[in-house]
């Protein structure tokens, strides 16, 4: 059954177009061009839909995720008029905007993701963002759904269920956050059925000296940890109970020192041993807690990192999944699945959704800055509206020009 065509309302406002002129403030226009540039993409010649909206356009699309693509097209275009000299909008077909975004792909999104998707939180301004001097990141996999094709069931496959698959096919992808900001500084996508690891190994790349990773208990194995450990980052993850891991040291704060191997015959020979911390503890008083709890981590120092300390730390690692709840419910809103077709439209897709993800949080934590808050008392529903509305200059002027959008006090 065709799908009824939305609309962006009773006309689009003054202030929805407001929301293309924001983003160039958080993915200034220089770098989107050069990130176009370098995959041989950018609009050799003036168009009506050049590259560079193009670009924009493919991260409002997760900003008006219930409007056609027309009108998206309308939003940005206007938004983005001091680009053209405030000239009138051009109207594009469907088919042209299909094309632009088949010309410049996913890559130009996914590296524009690598160099403007930064840590926000600093020291100073946000404490509570950091452990010891380390800032608090985190790191897990979740899956969406997709449009039934062909070509996306073939590329990602679909999930089992008893009457052979599922409806829909999935992606399955991992993200790197910042705690305290829920900024994703790391994405990355694969198949359905791709081991976790393998879809979240490649965002050890965005890991830093001075972060304390924290991951749940699939990624505990010899293999991931040394990985991880190369990086320089220091790491906090959980365990699974019934993992061999004895005392080799007993520390006063009830953690004890282990040694890992990366197999049996390297354990008789000590070949490749790695020190690391273990940290058990329950929860009493707590429904539906369970009987142990179990982490390891790189601190070894139970005197700077107490065990009582690491253990109520790590819940900071849920963080990551009110990070999923945003991008799934916040964000696609009514959708059940993205609106791509193809392989290559969903991997585009995906990082426009985390881009404009990472807008409203750079939105999020301009405000809490301005009005010295905790960035976690404001609503990241809220303001993903607020990208659409509340920036006071009309998007005929540059993002330069344009004073930053300031949230109320909630």
């Amino acid at each position: 059954m065709a799908r009824t065509k939305a609309v962006l309302g009773a006309g689009a406002r003054l202030s929805d177009y407001l929301s293309a002129s924001l983003l160039a403030r958080v993915y200034p226009p220089e770098l989107m061009r050069t990130v176009l540039d370098e995959h041989g993409v950018n609009s050799q010649r003036v168009r009506s839909f050049p590259a560079i909206a193009a670009g924009y356009y493919c991260i409002a699309l997760s900003l008006y995720p219930e409007s056609a693509y027309e009108d998206v097209f309308a939003v940005v275009a206007q938004g983005l008029a001091w680009m053209q000299g405030n000239r009138a909008v051009p109207t594009v077909a469907k088919s042209s905007i299909s094309m632009a975004r088949t010309k410049i792909g996913s890559a130009p999104l996914q590296a524009l993701h690598a160099r403007a998707c930064l840590p926000l939180a600093s020291m100073a301004a946000q404490p509570e963002a950091f452990y010891a001097g380390l800032r608090l990141v985190a790191i897990d996999g979740s899956n969406f759904e997709l449009p039934d094709e062909a070509g996306n069931a073939a590329e990602f496959g679909y999930p089992g269920s008893r009457t052979g698959h599922a409806g829909y096919p999935q992606a399955q992808c991992a993200v790197l956050v910042e705690c305290a900001t829920h900024a994703i500084i790391g994405a990355n996508l694969g198949p359905y059925r791709a081991a976790e690891w393998d879809v979240c190994e490649p965002l050890l790349t965005c890991l830093r000296p001075d972060m304390l990773c924290m991951a749940d208990r699939g990624f505990s194995g010899y293999a991931h940890w040394k990985a991880a450990l190369d990086t320089g980052a220091q790491l906090l993850w959980r365990c699974v109970a019934n993992r061999q891991l004895p005392v080799a040291t007993a520390l006063a704060d009830g953690s004890y020192l282990s040694v890992i191997y990366p197999d049996t015959k390297s354990r008789r020979s000590r070949a490749g041993e790695i020190t690391l911390r273990v940290i058990e503890y329950a929860l009493p008083g707590v429904d539906d807690s369970k009987a142990r709890y179990r982490l390891v981590t790189s601190l070894l120092d139970a005197k700077k990192a107490p065990a009582v300390e690491l253990a109520t730390l790590y819940h900071e690692r849920w963080e990551v999944e009110a990070v999923f709840d945003e991008l799934k419910t916040h964000l696609v809103q009514r959708r059940r699945t993205l609106r791509s077709k193809t392989p290559e439209g969903v991997r585009q897709e995906f990082y426009g959704w985390v881009l404009a993800h990472y807008a409203v949080c750079w939105l999020m934590h301009q405000a809490a800055s301005a009005h010295r808050i905790r960035q976690r008392s404001l609503s990241f529903t809220g303001h993903a509206q607020l990208l659409r509305r509340a920036q006071p200059q009309s998007g005929a002027f540059p993002p330069s020009t344009a004073k930053t959008a300031q949230a109320p006090v909630q």
